[in-house]
């Protein structure tokens, strides 16, 4: 049995359970609250009866058969019969009922389904779902020629007598109901992994993304139909995205496929439709979903095509965030203690946020993550792009103090990128520029921390964003090789801000404290089905990083409320260890004494002193941390129970502890 069996069976069941409901005459259907239900359940009929045949052509299957070409008339008859079948159920989606609307797309996923064995038929399917889509789309923006799409070779006849059978209905809503749909199909055909469909999908997208006038979108982009539809495009849009991307395959954007340029230049019109003025912006919850989706898809084709996009492209995006999402660029970073992410549902901590304020805060949270993450990939993007569009900072702006060339037109590229990472930095960081070199660094840690407690609670961006600023130091450390200042300039150095802020071994050593240097967190991380690639890239590249340079990994200090998480009897057992070799000298606190020391002296003293324990305290838990880890993988791995070869984590694993067990100075 195959999809082309199927089609007149399902014809003839369509007809059955779903035309007494219509009102051909005037080609809609309307409904009561009676006639609402029985749809209803004859809808689910439909769809159990697909589903049967559907799980019949599996078993089927296992029969290899070779199917014999189809003369004209029967793939004339075919074709007929899904046109009608699609006809219907288009219909039933300008049907006012948000239940009969989504029964009738889990039919047509169904259909799809059945249909995927035959090429053909399938083919035929999601062609005429995407015609019916541009068509409609051109019909409630009011466009003229809309009868072309007739003529197309598939479409044909049958296609007009679609047209005709609901096009006086429908509206944005049944033109959002259809994207759905197709995304759905989509989603359907990742699952499966169907490359030959896939392409088939692909090449129906850019026709439609190409031919619909976005720029009447204006005119009624604050329509709540419109908005409905507004969020179903962007939605596939993401989808699509994450399909088409392959970030290992390094090819031009064009040449991996046609549709994504036009997706990138949809991009500000989708801002200015979405987020619009403040004075017309849509309700908060509205606004929120959308911040979320657009922000998603940029991170997504950055991410799909990195180098390849743009400095054009990067700059639109850099202005996009300061445009809409300035605010969350430079909201402070000091972690929300009675954040929801931190409590049990009912917490007493709850209790003064109503929830709609613990949502908005939760949000508020995520998207600033994202708008962060984007930033800095344009930027550290940016820094490294070469190009005609990338013209290099004069020598007298090395130091990024003139910061008037902002509004340069003739700067563009990459000093863009060193000017907004600067001027980000300076926000964050303003009391910093006034204080010494030593307090100056402190500062920077402690912003790195802040930093990191505001992506912690978001897995996947965590590990985004910590590969991304070990890749950004790696890079920045190369584009300012031999270009290194005195500290008096280097404080509005970008090089020293990035290097200090965000250099991978004390962002290492932060990741480690903020876990409680438990390595069944980073054990969990690594077999996690989604995280555990993204994790050991990290963990390797760190340990390469630290291997290189072992020293600063023993001598780095996590002071204040960093060691917090080590417990006052875990702290004791490690200063009784092997590894703790405090230093009792005279001035230590542990020793008595003398009156007549001045009392600056005992002040400096304590504070050299409790810095030297933090600082063997923290080399002490990262060390037994990783060691503990190593010890984990290699059991499971022996058991055949961890899910990769985690060899080459394991050998960069023994290379950094052999580093790490050189006498500690």
């Amino acid at each position: 049995m195959s999809g082309d069996w199927e089609l007149p069976r399902l014809c003839r069941l369509v007809e059955e359970l779903l035309h007494p409901y219509f009102e051909p005459a005037v080609g809609s259907v309307s409904l009561t609250r009676e006639k609402e239900k029985n749809l209803l359940i004859a809808l689910s009929k439909v769809y159990r009866e697909i589903q049967v045949w559907i799980r019949e052509m599996e078993v089927d299957s296992d029969e290899e058969t070779t199917s014999s070409e189809c003369s004209l008339e029967v793939v004339h008859e075919e074709h007929n019969c899904l046109m009608k079948v699609l006809a219907d159920l288009i219909l039933l989606l300008t049907v006012d009922s948000q239940y009969v609307q989504h029964s009738v797309g889990k039919i047509v996923v169904a259909v799809s389904e059945l249909l995927a064995p035959s090429v053909r038929n399938w083919d035929s399917l999601v062609h005429s779902l995407w015609i019916s889509l541009e068509l409609i789309v051109k019909h409630v923006l009011s466009c003229s020629a809309i009868s072309n799409a007739g003529d197309d070779l598939h479409f044909g006849t049958s296609g007009l007598m679609v047209l005709n059978r609901y096009l006086g209905n429908a509206d944005w809503s049944t033109a959002a109901h259809i994207i759905q749909i197709l995304r759905n199909i989509l989603k359907s055909l990742k699952e499966e992994s169907d490359d030959q469909l896939l392409q088939v999908y692909e090449k129906y997208v850019y026709p439609f993304l190409s031919n619909v006038p976005w720029d009447r979108m204006d005119e009624c982009c604050t329509k709540e139909p419109n908005i409905v539809f507004l969020g179903s495009l962007i939605t596939f849009l993401c989808s699509l995205v994450e399909q088409t991307v392959a970030p290992e395959t390094k090819v031009h954007l064009q040449d991996k496929h046609p549709t994504l340029p036009i997706v990138i230049n949809l991009v500000p019109k989708l801002f200015r439709w979405c987020l619009g003025k403040a004075e017309n912006r849509v309700k908060q919850s509205t606004f929120q979903y959308f911040t979320h989706k657009l922000l998603m898809l940029l991170l997504r084709l950055s991410y799909g095509y990195g180098t390849h996009i743009s400095c054009t492209t990067l700059v639109s995006w850099l202005q996009l965030l300061h445009d809409y999402f300035e605010e969350l660029l430079l909201k402070p970073m000091s972690r929300v203690k009675t954040c929801q992410n931190d409590c049990l549902e009912g917490s007493p901590f709850l209790s003064s946020f109503s929830e709609g304020e613990a949502q908005h805060m939760r949000h508020s949270l995520h998207s600033q993550r994202q708008a962060i993450l984007l930033f800095l990939r344009c930027c550290f993007s940016l820094i490294s792009s070469t190009g005609e569009n990338t013209k290099q900072l004069p020598a007298a702006h090395k130091s990024l103090s003139a910061v008037n060339v902002i509004s340069d037109p003739d700067f563009s590229g990459r000093s863009k990128g060193f000017i907004d990472l600067y001027k980000w930095f300076q926000a964050h960081l303003r009391d910093s520029f006034l204080c010494g070199k030593e307090m100056h660094v402190d500062k920077c840690i402690l912003f790195a921390r802040s930093f990191l407690q505001l992506y912690l609670h978001e897995d996947d961006l965590l590990f985004k964003v910590l590969l991304q600023l070990v890749t950004a130091s790696s890079c920045l450390e190369q584009q300012l090789e031999g270009e290194k200042q005195p500290y008096q300039d280097a404080e509005e150095d970008i090089g020293f801000l990035v290097s200090n802020a965000f250099s991978p071994v004390s962002l290492f050593h932060l990741f480690l404290s903020e876990v409680h240097y438990d390595h069944q967190v980073l054990l969990d991380y690594l077999i996690s089905k989604d995280l555990g690639i993204s994790c050991a890239e990290y963990l390797l590249r760190c340990l390469r990083i630290t291997c290189s340079a072992w020293h600063l990994f023993i001598e780095f200090s996590v002071e204040g409320n960093a060691m917090d998480s080590l417990s006052r009897k875990k702290q004791k057992n490690l200063e009784d260890g092997p590894d703790f070799q405090a230093d009792q000298s005279p001035g230590s606190p542990t020793m008595d004494t003398s009156p007549s020391l001045n009392d600056k002296v005992k002040i400096d003293t304590d504070s050299s002193y409790k810095q030297n324990k933090c600082r063997r305290l923290a080399f002490i838990e990262a060390k037994d941390c990783l060691l503990s880890l190593k010890v984990s993988i290699e059991n499971l791995h022996r058991k055949n129970l961890f899910p990769y070869n985690p060899k080459a984590l394991l050998q960069r694993c023994v290379i950094h502890l052999e580093s790490l067990s050189l006498p500690f100075r």
